[in-house]
């Protein structure tokens, strides 16, 4: 196997779902409008309701379809939650670094990485709830949710790696370990901003975003050693 194709599989994220469950694609345009629809009515009503409490027949009531159409589409609701999450989950990502070339501001990547986690997360803060819900229920889906998460920390420890290679980051650092510590406090930061936070009163400001994105990002880089004039203190 080439080096590439190594690389390209060792760096490939699993699915958040079994792609062998999607229900049937359609062939014409109105089918494809229908599934859309019913997959859009979908999320709307397990962020609403949560998905144990879900029902087919407020989803199909959102859709404003008949329950013969969902069937025609889906065998049954865990179906449908595939189908919403293999259309939400290329904007749901985690907090990952990709590998920093040597004329890139490891900084400047890190900061960019946290800010793309952020705002994500803010567009998907009811559906990131779901998952919670789904994996305390599903061990199956809480084995996929698992595995998704590993392949970003080892992507992390990865970057983090070539970073003390290269003699930028405290080498005295297990890359692994400080992966796991710095991933988890950037997922936990999102979910008391964007989640509890937003339970108590208005979303965030882009300032507070801001505010945050700088944060996170100089515990990240201060924990691997890592400074530039654009985070040091006047």
């Amino acid at each position: 196997m080439a080096v590439e194709s190594v690389a390209a599989e060792r760096d490939r994220v699993p699915d958040l779902f079994d792609p062998a469950r999607l229900g049937v694609q359609p062939q014409t345009a109105r089918g494809r409008r229908t599934r859309e629809s019913l997959i859009t009515a979908a999320r709307t009503v397990f962020e609403r309701d949560g998905f144990v409490d879900s029902r087919l027949v407020d989803i199909v009531a959102e859709a404003n379809c008949s329950i013969g159409s969902f069937y025609t589409w889906f065998d049954s609701k865990d179906e449908v939650f595939a189908a919403v999450l293999h259309e939400a989950q290329s904007d749901m990502m985690h907090p990952g670094t990709s590998r920093i070339e040597a004329t890139d501001d490891p900084v400047v990547i890190i900061g960019a990485s946290n800010r793309a986690y952020f705002e994500a997360y803010r567009r998907n803060a009811k559906l990131n709830i779901l998952l919670q819900q789904v994996a305390a229920v599903d061990p199956r889906f809480r084995a996929l949710r698992r595995a998704r998460s590993h392949a970003f920390v080892s992507r992390n420890a990865r970057a983090i790696a070539d970073l003390q290679e290269r003699g930028l980051a405290d080498r005295l650092v297990d890359p692994k370990l400080a992966a796991k510590a710095l991933s988890g406090m950037i997922s936990r930061l999102a979910y008391e901003t964007f989640v509890v936070e937003a339970e108590g009163g208005a979303a965030p400001t882009t300032s507070e975003i801001d505010a945050l994105v700088e944060a996170g990002t100089r515990l990240w880089t201060n924990a691997l050693g890592l400074t530039t004039p654009q985070l040091r203190a006047d």
